[in-house]
């Protein structure tokens, strides 16, 4: 069985709402986890269908190494984002486990990404489900 680990922070409606689409598209053949910056983040993704949830700095930075596949807003990989809530620790260990990164071009942080269209978090969701995710997985 394949692992994801979802990863959002503040209030946890980017991870939650992947969380909800991943478990449409895939069911139980995959096993969710939720990692949260937060407690608040880690609770919406449990109530979304999550298998598991942890929270805070050494959970993301545990389980990451243990996943088949990593998403969330691309601010999971930026040192000091969400508020600073995304430490460099985590960010590092996103950005250095060998696994596929499937990042939404989500942020609050005051950054411009060039190449991008501006699309809503339902749109995005379902491309990252449907195309990306599904790239790296195959048939599960």
């Amino acid at each position: 069985m394949k692992r994801i680990c979802v990863i959002d922070g503040q209030g946890g409606g980017i991870g939650a709402t992947l969380i909800k689409s991943i478990k449409e598209a895939y069911g139980e053949s995959v096993e969710l986890i939720g990692l949260g910056t937060n407690a608040i983040a880690s609770a919406q993704m449990l109530k979304a269908g999550a298998n598991r949830c942890a929270a805070g700095e050494n959970a993301i930075v545990q389980t990451v190494l243990t996943a088949d596949l990593v998403a969330g807003p691309i601010s999971i990989t930026w040192p000091n984002a969400m508020l600073g809530e995304v430490t460099p620790k985590m960010a590092e260990a996103i950005m250095t486990c060998p696994v596929t990164k499937v990042l939404l071009p989500l942020t609050q942080e005051p950054v411009v990404l060039v190449g991008f269209e501006r699309e809503s978090l339902p749109h995005l969701v379902k491309r990252a489900v449907n195309e990306k995710i599904q790239e790296v997985l195959g048939d599960v």
